[in-house]
């Protein structure tokens, strides 16, 4: 950075992040030197969580709303530093935004035909494709497990990954679960919960929560052209996604 953009930095002392596109996840505002004034205006908006990493080491969140960055509010930031009491000095630290709404109509589908074993048609071979959605559900987690020291991560950044732990996990639920065609062809809703809640906990480690949408195979013409619809065994549960941060900010669909 060259010698204007040291000044203005010294002297802005407004901390916020709108949102450019569609698909970003995590914003990392930049500041010169990551110098912050103390009391400093930190803007956080709905679907939003930010965060005080400190050396490293995360700090203070901050949910929706208005705040002056002081020593009340930033207790973590406050004990890592040892700041005494009237502290109004400026501090370092990075802030993190996170985007805490729902990324939707994200794609998946099979490269090469799922071979499965069926009691009635013998070998099977199945195209699967569709949607899913997924949402930061700990930040924190996230952060560590994914983003690292990423200044700007979007969904581009984990589509591959989290398209691969879809395909990879779908076969294998597919053979083990035994299931006839017939019952696949009838019961997408059912087959997309079902699936959805096997895969979900590997979403939980990386702080993320899975929905499958919009779930299509690709069904041999002997079996499709049969108007079967048998309800799928076993009933897939609800799909309640833990370890999310407590907001009271609402989820964009």
């Amino acid at each position: 950075m060259g010698l204007f953009d040291k000044l203005f930095g010294e002297f802005v002392d407004v901390i916020e992040w709108l949102e450019k596109s569609s698909n970003t996840m995590v914003y990392r505002f930049e500041r010169y030197g990551n110098e912050i004034k103390y009391g400093a205006k930190l803007t956080v908006r709905e679907s939003q969580v930010a965060l005080l990493v400190n050396e490293g080491k995360a700090a203070d969140f901050f949910e929706p709303g208005l705040y002056e960055l002081k020593t009340s509010n930033m207790p973590i930031m406050t004990t890592l530093e040892n700041w005494p009491h009237g502290f109004e000095s400026p501090f370092k630290a990075e802030v993190y935004f996170f985007n805490m709404r729902r990324f939707v109509d994200l794609k998946w589908g099979t490269k090469n035909p799922i071979m499965l074993r069926d009691k009635e048609f013998g070998a099977v071979r199945l195209r699967a494709f569709g949607s899913y959605c997924v949402r930061i559900s700990d930040p924190l987690t996230f952060l560590k497990e994914i983003t690292g020291t990423s200044g700007h991560f979007s969904t581009q950044d984990i589509s591959d990954q989290l398209r691969n732990l879809i395909l990879s996990r779908f076969a294998s639920i597919l053979g083990e679960s035994s299931i006839p065609v017939l019952d696949l062809a009838g019961n997408y809703d059912d087959l997309s919960d079902y699936v959805t809640a096997r895969i979900a906990p590997e979403f939980v480690a990386f702080g993320e929560s899975l929905f499958l949408r919009k779930l299509v195979l690709g069904i041999p013409a002997q079996a499709s052209s049969k108007n079967l619809t048998r309800p799928l065994m076993p009933p897939a549960a609800p799909i309640r996604p833990r370890h999310l941060v407590p907001t009271q900010q609402g989820v964009g669909t």
